[in-house]
């Protein structure tokens, strides 16, 4: 190794040398709870390196990573940094359509892939043009593919590449919140800024923690919490592989007793809808965290009255890698999203690129050392999303006399009444806090004469009743944010469109009107 630029020796082979190699890094909730110590993951990722290398994957090809939450994907993603071969970790949740266009998008010549996912990538794999290498992860081997077990068989540990901090390391595509997925490019120095900063300077993580995130690891949210921040500290990560929900979550909580939960404002919701009627595990959570979209405040206040510990709502993106704006321990107001994570500059600015004032709405950017290199094969979207050191996040913010910044929807989101601007989100906090509702989602909807009213998508909670509540929660959001901002329309709805990270996907309810 020609240096240590390579973000795998900070992250795997660090612990080895300071003494922690049979600590445990993972460890599998449910089934048969696999553990992964320190020490097995270097030996693992340098094995999944030379076996990268006997298989003829050169340096800086992508490898596709459709894997589960399980103990093999952080060895297949150090194993390909290790090689300089670039991973990239994909939605398992995604149709065939989708990984076909990322299969050709990437020209990935590998692909790694848990046996209960290989059915849906099954024929758009076997397609490709690019792939020489399909590697399977389980006990099947089935046609044309490699098992992970024989992928590995007899490769002793490669020595880790040199690399640049400003080599591209690993991919992430975007979760499509307002459309197709796009590349986003990062550099090995980006997986340690965002533990140097938000991981250590307003998470907190220690080496003692117990780290369990419901976000998974393919996406950059979940990446931090569920790998790189542990990684970072020497702490331990519990995976699961399946859905999480509110009774699944509970019985992880309870048998794995984690000091740290991450969660996302959708599942906030619905725990506290579940634990309003079950009680809370009799367990201590240190910290608690959330991203994806911003946390309605009634959510965050119900979830401290219940386990006595604030969520730290924050804002993140793929491009930026993790929390770059949050709220921090001891310094938590519901309803916002907290101020700059240090290490990190924010700016609003209107649609001239000029900056606007206080109590002004305007498109938040930001620049850290996190940022993304770009987007792969999209240099118009490239251009227009990363402006120097700046990146614009898309997101609409304004800020308050203290200086806290306040979620007011994305750009594509907002729209005007009466020539003034509404917060699609604002609507929706005023709803959620009425006894009666779960969840909502407010958009732009055309009345009679052609004009722009909110419309409103509502999640009842579990025994409410839809009879005569429209015009109940009509009324309720005037006396709460305003006359002229109240849902027009209310329509109820067993559940809303939403990504793979939790975001409502509010096109896709603006498109079925």
């Amino acid at each position: 190794m020609t240096n240590s630029g390579n973000a795998a020796q900070y992250f795997v082979d660090r612990h080895v040398a300071e003494g922690r190699a049979d600590k445990p890094a993972f460890r599998e909730a449910f089934g048969d709870k696999r553990e992964l110590s320190f020490g097995a993951l270097a030996q693992q990722s340098a094995c999944v390196a030379t076996a990268l290398g006997r298989a003829g994957i050169p340096r800086e090809a992508r490898a596709l990573m459709l894997v589960l939450d399980q103990i093999e994907f952080p060895a297949i993603f150090w194993g390909c940094l290790k090689a300089g071969v670039i991973p990239v970790p994909l939605n398992t949740m995604l149709p065939a359509t989708i990984y076909r266009a990322i299969l050709n998008d990437s020209r990935a010549t590998c692909l790694f892939v848990s046996e209960e996912l290989w059915p849906v990538v099954q024929e758009v794999a076997q397609a490709s043009p690019h792939l020489i290498r399909i590697v399977v992860i389980g006990k099947d081997t089935p046609a044309s593919t490699q098992n992970y077990r024989d992928f590995l068989a007899d490769c002793g540990p490669m020595e880790m590449v040199g690399a640049s901090p400003d080599d591209v390391a690993f991919w992430l595509y975007s979760s499509g919140s307002t459309g197709a997925p796009k590349g986003v490019r990062h550099v090995h120095s980006a997986l340690r800024a965002t533990c140097d900063t938000y991981g250590d300077q307003v998470l907190g993580i220690q080496e003692d923690d117990v780290i369990y995130s419901v976000a998974k690891l393919f996406f950059a949210y979940g990446m931090g919490n569920g790998m790189s921040f542990p990684m970072s500290a020497g702490a331990t990560a519990i995976l699961f592989n399946g859905r999480p929900t509110p009774e699944g979550v509970t019985t992880i909580l309870t048998a794995e007793r984690p000091t740290i939960f991450c969660g996302v404002p959708t599942l906030y919701a619905a725990m506290v809808a579940h634990l309003e009627s079950v009680g809370k595990p009799d367990i201590t959570l240190r910290r608690c965290i959330s991203a994806g979209e911003a946390l309605p405040g009634e959510i965050g206040r119900k979830w401290r009255d219940i386990w006595g510990v604030d969520i730290l709502d924050g804002v993140g993106s793929t491009e930026m890698l993790h929390i770059f704006l949050s709220n921090a321990p001891g310094d938590v107001v519901p309803g916002t999203s907290g101020v700059a994570v240090p290490g990190y500059d924010l700016r609003l600015v209107d649609e001239a690129g000029g900056d606007v004032a206080q109590g002004e709405i305007g498109e938040l950017l930001v620049r850290g050392a996190s940022g993304a290199d770009g987007y792969w094969n999209q240099r118009a979207k490239s251009r227009a999303t990363f402006e120097g050191e700046w990146t614009r996040t898309g997101d609409k913010y304004e800020t308050a006399g203290d200086g806290r910044f306040v979620y007011c929807g994305r750009t594509d989101d907002m729209f005007k009444v009466s020539g003034i601007w509404v917060s699609p989100f604002e609507v929706e906090q005023a709803l959620v806090s009425h006894p009666s509702v779960l969840e909502a989602a407010v958009v732009a909807a055309r009345d009679g004469e052609g004009l722009e009213k909110p419309k409103a998508y509502v999640v009842l909670q579990k025994d409410a009743k839809a009879d005569g509540l429209a015009g109940v929660l009509q009324a309720f959001v005037k006396q709460e944010v305003g006359k002229w901002k109240y849902p027009r329309w209310v329509e109820f709805v067993d559940d809303l469109p939403k990504t793979a990270t939790g975001k409502i996907q509010r096109f896709k309810l603006r498109a079925d009107d």
